[in-house]
């Protein structure tokens, strides 16, 4: 058995998920929860799930963190558009030695952590999941729901798999997470940004689902032209931090991961439920961190620079003024 704890600090869809399947697994977590605090300490959490169904009806739910004790890895779910809370939220969970894990979508994030947390570890995770949540303690898991696992570098160079990232790779794995532990995390979160990138801004300024966009030829092919240029951000920005090391990614992921969105069940992205929603957009984590990154390698994005801006006035005009960091 892990000697691991967790603590989940944003018990939404993501966090609420694979936080769930960590305890399924047997490990101890505790889960920081807001609106449905009181419907969850009464019933449980449900997942409602491709995979199958199930429930935890005791769940170790805290109101806020400093009920919580001191931990061994924080999984931070938070929506990006919080993470100004996290210097309040995270001091009275953290051990000298605690890691932090970043469930979140987006660029650059683990760099902002690190600004907050001193030394310790810093570790990021892609979810690559369809799944919302759908009423006070229950989560519909819809498609997919693995995990890529690895950790951050101050230079942003490839740092490895260390014991750390394999033993809480184990403990998904325990807890039914098909789990893969990759040694260049930034290059991993391009390859989630090149999905993420089109469909996510697309979903909101089309007010579609992944099956609209995918059989209309027209956002298909928009969808097309924003991954080709997140994979040239990605080739030069590999190139400009490790010069001819071949550090980029592979031209086919961008056939592969049409087809895979083609044959995914019909799904708001988690941007289109946060607009539909009335909440604020993260534009600026996904895409103004991205942008900065491209122009620092000197990439053209046009288009994904055009979505930018078309996202942040819907932001805007909606009401929901962002508090990420760069509003501007």
């Amino acid at each position: 058995m892990t000697s691991l704890r967790y603590a989940i600090v944003g018990a939404g869809a993501v966090g609420g998920y694979y936080g769930a399947c960590l305890q399924r697994g047997g490990v101890e977590v505790h889960f920081l929860l807001h609106s449905d605090y009181e419907h969850v300490v009464t019933h449980g959490l449900a997942v409602e799930s491709i995979a199958g169904n199930f429930t935890l009806p005791v769940v170790r739910a805290h109101h806020t963190t400093a009920t919580m004790p001191a931990v061994d890895v924080v999984i931070v779910s938070l929506k990006t558009t919080q993470n100004f809370l996290l210097p309040e939220l995270l001091p009275p969970i953290l051990g000298p030695e605690t890691a932090i894990l970043t469930l979140q979508n987006g660029f650059g994030l683990e760099a902002e952590l690190a600004k907050w947390v001193g030394d310790r570890p810093i570790l990021g995770g892609l979810c690559i999941i369809c799944a919302n949540k759908t009423g006070p303690g229950h989560i519909r898991h819809i498609d997919y729901g693995s995990l890529l696992l690895g950790q951050h570098s101050a230079d942003q160079q490839p740092a490895g798999v260390s014991p750390l990232i394999e033993q809480i790779g184990q403990d998904f794995r325990v807890g039914q997470v098909d789990v893969e532990l990759v040694d260049d995390l930034r290059l991993a979160r391009w390859r989630k940004l090149m999905w993420n990138i089109p469909f996510n801004g697309l979903s909101v300024v089309m007010n579609a689902t992944t099956t609209e966009m995918m059989a209309d030829p027209n956002i298909r092919q928009l969808a097309e032209q924003l991954m080709a240029e997140v994979l040239e951000a990605a080739r030069r920005d590999g190139e400009a931090l490790s010069p001819g090391q071949g550090r980029h990614l592979p031209a086919a992921l961008m056939a592969q991961m049409l087809a895979h969105t083609e044959h995914m069940a019909p799904y708001r992205t988690s941007m289109k439920v946060d607009f539909d929603e009335g909440r604020s957009l993260e534009v600026e984590a996904m895409y103004g961190n991205l942008l900065r990154a491209a122009q620092a390698a000197g990439a053209a994005v046009p288009k994904i620079e055009m979505l930018y801006h078309q996202l942040k006035a819907i932001d805007r005009r909606q009401g929901k003024g962002s508090r990420e960091q760069g509003n501007r």
